[in-house]
């Protein structure tokens, strides 16, 4: 299985960090106020980013 691919629509994040914090493999840090994925390879595909943000701004692609 490959490995997720998340997609961040940058116009759509408020910087609010809750991506991050469910983020249980640390893919997410905040750069300034917009999420950045850092370590894409830890991705699980958990969909918690995705699920939690509250302004639809990551999308988890599982090809």
């Amino acid at each position: 299985m490959s490995t997720p691919r998340l997609e961040i629509t940058e116009q759509y994040c408020k910087g609010c960090s809750i991506c991050v914090e469910f983020c249980p493999t640390n893919v997410l840090e905040m750069d300034g106020f917009l999420v950045k994925v850092v370590r894409p390879d830890a991705c699980i595909g958990c969909m918690q980013c995705e699920l939690r943000c509250p302004d639809f701004a990551i999308k988890v692609h599982k090809d």
